[in-house]
């Protein structure tokens, strides 16, 4: 199948996301190009010590193999050793204020064959919590699903308080969002239009957030337990991701791959919240799946 349509879209919406975050920063973000041996390359823009994001990374990959991977075949085992195309575009923002949330967002699209499938969405991982800030991230994830049903927005959001959770901590990584995957209905031009919904509200979800929060101050404890959260984004990443699995077992690029890790993380042994504290809130009222309306 034709796949430039989707291949052009990806990459505009890397280079808009990547202008409006450049704004919110301040600083610009560098573009590496990368190219894969079996087939196919990207752009990993990233920027590092910035005045807003201690690191941020938006990238674009579209890469093509002879067989796909276990991480993607295993919901569709009929198309097990055919050849493939994956693309998408990936960012992951860690900003260096401890009131400033982390956010994921990936949009992508697969082919193998005439089988094909688009996924992605885009989830909110707060150090500490603000109802105002949840609200408003939920709401925008609901307004990118609506013109496709109202039925959308509650199955996604389920389906992303599902996918990012720690089993082996019983605790959700964030507050969720929106999470799809095997989108092929009910054809493509609706399901390329979804995703392409969801890719265009992320700077309206995000960027409204860090504005109201990059100037609050903080110190050493607010710092010392962003650090101690941002161990829960790596035991994700690194255990249960689909992307970073499908990446490294697709023989990708390992820098773009792991370009999702904060860049300073501490681990401690058996570590509670005081109660009563606002590290306990978060705890005890945002990391649980809620209806936030």
């Amino acid at each position: 199948m034709d796949t430039r349509p989707v291949r052009g879209y990806f990459t505009a919406l890397q280079a808009r996301i990547v202008s409006a975050l450049e704004s919110l920063d301040g600083n610009t973000f560098s573009a590496d190009a990368w190219e894969r041996a079996e087939g196919g390359g990207g752009t990993t823009c990233i920027i590092e010590d910035g005045k807003l994001f201690e690191r941020g990374a938006v990238g674009f990959s579209h890469v093509s193999g002879k067989e796909l991977p276990p991480s993607a075949s295993a919901a569709h085992p009929e198309i097990a050793g055919r050849r493939y195309e994956a693309m998408g575009v990936s960012l992951v923002l860690h900003p260096r204020n401890p009131y400033c949330p982390t956010v994921h967002l990936n949009v992508r699209f697969f082919c193998a064959g005439d089988t094909w499938w688009f996924g992605g969405g885009m989830d909110l991982t707060p150090y500490y919590g603000f109802e105002e800030d949840a609200k408003h991230f939920h709401l925008t994830c609901r307004r990118a699903l609506e013109p496709y049903g109202a039925d959308l927005h509650p199955r996604y959001k389920k389906w992303c308080d599902d996918y990012f959770f720690l089993k082996h901590r019983n605790e959700p990584r964030g507050i969720g969002g929106i999470f799809f995957d095997d989108l092929a209905a009910p054809d493509f031009p609706v399901a390329f239009s979804l995703v392409r919904s969801v890719g265009d509200h992320f700077i309206t979800a995000y960027a409204p957030i860090v504005e109201r929060r990059r100037a609050m101050p903080w110190g050493d404890a607010e710092r010392a337990f962003q650090c101690y959260r941002r161990g829960r984004y790596v035991e994700f990443n690194l255990v249960y991701d689909r992307g970073t699995l499908f990446g490294l077992q697709s023989g990708g690029r390992t820098e773009s791959i792991l370009m999702s890790l904060p860049p300073a993380v501490t681990w401690r042994y058996d570590w509670k919240p005081a109660p009563g504290s606002a590290e306990a809130k978060l705890y005890n009222d945002f990391l649980k799946p809620r209806d936030w309306f």
